[in-house]
């Protein structure tokens, strides 16, 4: 019998297949980060809200910046921002997306990026009606500002990939990006 071991195949959930695997990895450490204090905080590190409700705020915040600047870019090729013209003060979203003839993406980052992206709101609408239900509106203030920030960067990014299936269906009516186009660009007018 031969002990040899196969190679997973590529676009495996394998952080060691990974073109990037620091960034992967820090990438997950905050996705995962900021909901482990929000639900092991409320039971077992403190039953201080303030101090929970600090600690998952900076969590998220960091989080939306590695996601924006650098776990898009380098783990599947995909920015966007936000320009204001200094003249009228409008403000203008760019997407962008990498050129498939010029780079490869790991499909392990891929996949890896995609499943952390959309699962994370997920998680905070579950946690929205577990606050409702249990009838403790003020962690429900946390988990809004959790869903905004994680959301932001979903459809941002959703928008970014031209080349995906979901962003086809998504966009394709034109129907989501008004709505998100309107409901972000809302956020930051004066």
């Amino acid at each position: 019998m031969e002990n040899a071991q196969t190679a997973p195949p590529p676009g495996s959930l394998s952080w060691r297949l990974s073109s990037h695997p620091i960034t992967l990895l820090t990438f997950l450490f905050f996705r995962i980060s900021s909901l482990v204090v929000y639900l092991l905080g409320l039971r077992l590190l403190t039953s201080s809200f303030v101090m929970i409700f600090i600690i998952t705020i900076l969590l998220l915040a960091t989080d939306f910046y590695y996601l924006k600047n650098i776990a898009g870019r380098r783990l599947v090729g995909l920015r966007w921002w936000n320009e204001v013209d200094t003249a009228t003060g409008d403000s203008r979203w760019v997407f962008e997306s990498h050129d498939p003839e010029t780079r490869t993406i790991n499909a392990t980052d891929k996949r890896f990026f995609w499943i952390a992206l959309y699962a994370q709101p997920v998680l905070w609408v579950l946690l929205a009606i577990v606050a409702l239900v249990s009838l403790e509106p003020i962690w429900l203030t946390l988990v809004v500002i959790a869903l905004v920030l994680t959301m932001t960067n979903t459809l941002a990014f959703s928008r970014c990939d031209k080349f995906s299936m979901a962003s086809s269906a998504v966009y394709g009516s034109g129907l989501a990006r008004n709505l998100a186009g309107g409901m972000v660009s809302s956020w930051f007018r004066r």
